[in-house]
Order: structure tokens, then C-alpha cells, then sequence
């Protein structure tokens, strides 16, 4: 009978842990929905929500959420990432509708939907599709690069997981802010930069394979963001493709600064044999703040992602004592970015602190911007 007891009560608390990561996902969601259909007061809850609710949010709950068992297992979770995944495409279509087609709304209500739904695709459907394309499942993952294509991103895909996760944190990897790089700078290179390695990183993978051109993932990526603007450009005209455009490359901006913000400055030691030392708690950035990290699927938890990336996103770990920490969220810290010298007066002593214990074999050539 206490075996039995036991199990209900695992079983109640994981459904309760997952409860913030549904409202908090959700909720935006529902809000743009209702400001494509009827405007007015709507359309401002929307960006209000994604911007200064979970702002204050993130205030009021001083403590971080409690770590749950490191080898915990959550049903509910990949449920949730797909009824996710299926609603950014609806709301992008409705996006779209509202803001290019014959809604109704006003500029101003147009302008306030095609801002909210940028946030939560960057926000959101970006968590989304990132721990999709983890998912050992064929289908899971496939969603997850169609949600990246969706935005005009689908390389990222391919880069996150064969370049990012193999070079974090060196000079090897675009996506990882070298120190004293301000976030322009790093955004002409890591874009393009990321692009072509992922690239080549698939190219290389199928060399030798004799497969078909057309089964190239790069091929999916450039076909999907190609059929998504044609649609537009079909339906909406001029109006849907500058929608989409100005949708997909606010929601990139924010993809970009939040990988900026997660490795800014952080660099793994190089060993004896020329190659970087394994992967470590230290060469991430972290946020405990709790609105934020169950808007975006625990994303601020990002070493733990990096160290054990097969990990459910409900059971990510945050231990201070050896994980860096950003002194604001990982949404402020983004804002904060947007000003290069005060960035660089906030993060520099704290990146170089973690450097200090980490990169005594790096050369200075390595840590050079």
C-alpha cells in the first residue's frame, strides 16, 4: 500500500511541475489568438504579458523553482511540446491573417499583433522546437525543423546540434559570444557563421553516403522557409511576405540574442592535445528566475542543458555553487545587451572570473576576439 502511496505521490508531483510550464507557455498564446480575432484591449495584454508581466513575475518570486530528480521522468511533458509545436503554426497562419489580410484591426492593433507573436515565437516556439529536435522520436524532430523553417531559420536546426553541442564555448562554434564581443558584432557573424558550419557539418556527414540531394536536411530548411513565403507572398501578397519577414527575423533576433547572452565570454580550456576540455557546468550562463524559466521550457538552466542534453527540460538543474549566474533574467539580459558598453560593464568581470578558473592551459590567442 505505501508502495502504491508512494507512486501516486511521484506521480502527482510531476503533474504539478508542469502545470507553470503549460499556463506560462499557453497563456500568451491564447491572448494573440484573441487579439487577431477581436483586437482592442487584447492585443496589448499580449506583448504586456511576454514583456512586463513576467518582468514583474520574475520580482515577486524571489525563489527559484526546486530542482526536480535528476532522472525524473515527465509523460506530460512531450504532450506539451506538441500541442505547442501545432499551435505556433496556427498562430502563425492567424498571425499573418491578422496583421496582413482583411481583419479588420487597426494599424495599431496589427502592429501590437505582429510584435506579440514575434515575442513568443522567439520565446517560446523557439524553446519548443529546440527540445523537439533533441527527441531521439523521427517525427518529434522533424516538427522541430519544420518550426525553425517556419521562421526562416531552419539551419539552426542543424547547427545547434551538430556544431553547437560539439564547440561550445570555443572559438569553433559561431554561436558562442567570444569575450568583449558586443551583441551587432556577434550577430553578422554567428548568423552566417552558423549557417555555413552547419552546413558543412551535414555535408560531411553524408559524404560517402550516396543519398539523394533532395534528403539533404539543408534542403528541407531552404524548401520550407521557400513554400512558407510563397504561401504568403499566394494569400497575402506583398503584405504577407514583409509580415512574415518582419515576424521571423524579430523572432530570429531573439534566438540570436539569447545564445549571445547563454556563452557570452565563457570559454573552455584547451588541453595538452590541442583539443578543448569536455563540456562543464561553467561554460554556460544560468537564471533561476522562475516566470521566465517556465515561459521558456527552462532554458535559463543552460549548462545542464549542455551537460546532459538528453535531460528533460522539466528536470534541467540549477546549482549555483558551480554554474555561472546572470544577475538579472535571461529576458532583461537580453534588453541589457542591446547596450554594448553597459553589457560589457555588467558581464565582463563575471565572465573573466570564470575564465580565471577555468582557462589556464588557453592560450591568448584563443581568448582574443
Amino acid at each position: 500500500m505505501s508502495g502504491y502511496c508512494d507512486g501516486y505521490d511521484a506521480d502527482f508531483n510531476r503533474a504539478k511541475r508542469m502545470i507553470p510550464f503549460a499556463i506560462a507557455t499557453s497563456l500568451p498564446m491564447i491572448l494573440i489568438a484573441l487579439a487577431a480575432v477581436s483586437g482592442g484591449v487584447w492585443a496589448g495584454l499580449a506583448v504586456g504579458y511576454v514583456t512586463v508581466l513576467i518582468f514583474f513575475m520574475d520580482r515577486l518570486m524571489a525563489t527559484p523553482m526546486k530542482n526536480a530528480e535528476p532522472e525524473a521522468e515527465f509523460p506530460a511533458a512531450t504532450p506539451l511540446l506538441i500541442g505547442l509545436g501545432l499551435a505556433h503554426f496556427g498562430l502563425l497562419a492567424l498571425a499573418l491573417w491578422a496583421v496582413a489580410g482583411e481583419s479588420g484591426l487597426t494599424l495599431a492593433e496589427r502592429a501590437l499583433v505582429a510584435i506579440s507573436s514575434a515575442l513568443v515565437m522567439g520565446q517560446i516556439s523557439h524553446p519548443v522546437a529546440h527540445e523537439l529536435i533533441h527527441r531521439p522520436a523521427r517525427g518529434l524532430r522533424l516538427m522541430g525543423k519544420l518550426i525553425y523553417s517556419s521562421i526562416l531559420f531552419g539551419h539552426h536546426a542543424s547547427a545547434h546540434l551538430t556544431v553547437h553541442h560539439v564547440h561550445v564555448a570555443s572559438r569553433s562554434d559561431p554561436s558562442s559570444a567570444r569575450p568583449g564581443e558586443g551583441l551587432y558584432r556577434y550577430i553578422t557573424r554567428a548568423w552566417p557563421g552558423a549557417f555555413r558550419a552547419g552546413l558543412r557539418a551535414e555535408s560531411r556527414l553524408r559524404s560517402g553516403a550516396n543519398k539523394a540531394v533532395w534528403s539533404h536536411p539543408y534542403a528541407l530548411y531552404l524548401g520550407g522557409a521557400a513554400l512558407v513565403l510563397a504561401a504568403s507572398a499566394v494569400v497575402f501578397g506583398l503584405r504577407g511576405v514583409a509580415t512574415l519577414a518582419f515576424i521571423a527575423g524579430y523572432a530570429q533576433l531573439q534566438i540570436l540574442m539569447s545564445d549571445y547572452v547563454q556563452h557570452y565570454g565563457l570559454r573552455r580550456a584547451t588541453r595538452a592535445d590541442g583539443r578543448p576540455e569536455p563540456v562543464g557546468p561553467q561554460h554556460s550562463w544560468n537564471a533561476p528566475h522562475r516566470a521566465s524559466s517556465a515561459m521558456t521550457l527552462n532554458a535559463p538552466r543552460h549548462s545542464d542543458h549542455h551537460v546532459t542534453p538528453t535531460r528533460a527540460y522539466p528536470a534541467l538543474q540549477l546549482k549555483a555553487e558551480t554554474m555561472p549566474m546572470l544577475p538579472h533574467s535571461l529576458p532583461v539580459m537580453a534588453v541589457l545587451a542591446l547596450v554594448p558598453p553597459l553589457w560589457r560593464r555588467i558581464m565582463d568581470p563575471r565572465a573573466a572570473h570564470w575564465r580565471d578558473q577555468d582557462t589556464s592551459g588557453e592560450t591568448a590567442r584563443d581568448l582574443a576576439v
